[in-house]
């Protein structure tokens, strides 16, 4: 049988060299994140930007998250104060994002930080993007590899799914570990959630010793992850159910669900952790089963069930 994913490589020194050159010709690469799969280009390049923007049809008023590998370029980029160095000590590297003020000298692009004065910062953690942000000599603007609005890969089948040849290279990496996007935090004033994630603001608080709030809404778009439609499996999408539509799947979890062809389980056993890692694939499965919608049973909305509700709520807007 033939081979059809020749640009899905395994991470080997080798092949990290090849994705290095990728980059550093502006072409767009797919690397493996503990959250979930990124497009990654060099941050500093506006025409390698450009191209992020283009292949996800993405708005350009939706800024990008700039991944680093340490402080030493960070800090030539970004006005970080206290409470960052606080929360990178403790959580970095890992499924965190800071929304930061970028210093007026800054070469990141500003397509990528959409003109604004603040920028999106992560450390990923995925031992695949540690090695190669170490190999590079610039960080990378990495959106996750999906067209715009619709559900985040987890692995490279799924980035392949989504861009087929159109990018050279995809890193594999495996499964994302956690399945859903990193916490993202406004770091600019008082600390405030932007995006639920695998970091909780539980967690923010114990570490920064204040107040954290969580913003529902917001008209200026800081960062990702904050238009209405998102994460959306190209069929509708119904929560809070108890059973599914006509020629309609359904998702549950935990215990006292049927067994069907059309029932999908998160997580047998009630673990949320577990759901997040399964829920981006779940819906894809759905999806390329050709079931005509999607019922969501309900999920606890305590620690991680807080970001798996935010994704079926902004998968289900209409």
């Amino acid at each position: 049988m033939k081979n059809i994913y020749l640009n899905i490589l395994k991470p080997n020194l080798a092949n990290l060299k090849k994705a290095k050159s990728c980059v550093e010709n502006n072409n767009i690469i797919g690397i493996p994140t503990e959250t979930v799969y990124g497009l990654a280009a060099n941050a500093y390049s506006e025409k390698s930007v450009n191209k992020i923007y283009k292949l996800k049809k993405r708005p350009s008023l939706n800024p990008l998250i700039i991944h680093f590998g340490n402080l030493k370029h960070f800090k030539k980029e970004v006005v970080f104060n206290e409470d960052f160095m606080k929360l990178y000590k403790e959580l970095c590297p890992g499924p965190i994002t800071f929304i930061l003020k970028k210093k007026l000298k800054s070469k990141i692009s500003k397509k990528a930080t959409a003109g604004k004065k603040t920028i999106a910062v992560r450390f990923p953690s995925h031992p695949v993007a540690v090695k190669l942000l170490k190999i590079l000599k610039v960080p990378l603007a990495a959106p996750s590899a999906n067209i715009s609005t619709r559900l985040s890969p987890t692995n490279a089948k799924d980035v392949y799914d989504e861009f087929g040849n159109k990018i050279k290279i995809i890193l594999d990496g495996g499964q994302s570990k956690i399945g859903l996007e990193s916490t993202i935090v406004d770091l600019t004033g008082k600390p405030t959630i932007l995006r639920y994630g695998y970091i909780s603001a539980k967690k923010i608080y114990k570490i920064l010793g204040k107040k954290v709030s969580v913003r529902k809404k917001t008209k200026n778009i800081v960062s990702p992850g904050l238009l209405n439609l998102h994460y959306s499996p190209g069929v509708p999408v119904y929560i809070n159910k108890t059973t599914p539509k006509k020629n309609g799947a359904f998702i549950s979890f935990g215990k006292g669900f049927k067994n069907a062809k059309n029932y999908f389980n998160l997580s047998k056993k009630g673990s949320l952790n577990e759901a997040a890692s399964n829920l981006y694939s779940t819906m894809r499965i759905i999806k390329k089963l050709k079931f005509k919608s999607i019922s969501v049973c309900k999920i606890p909305n305590i620690n991680l069930g807080l970001a798996i509700n935010e994704k079926l709520k902004k998968a289900s807007k209409k």
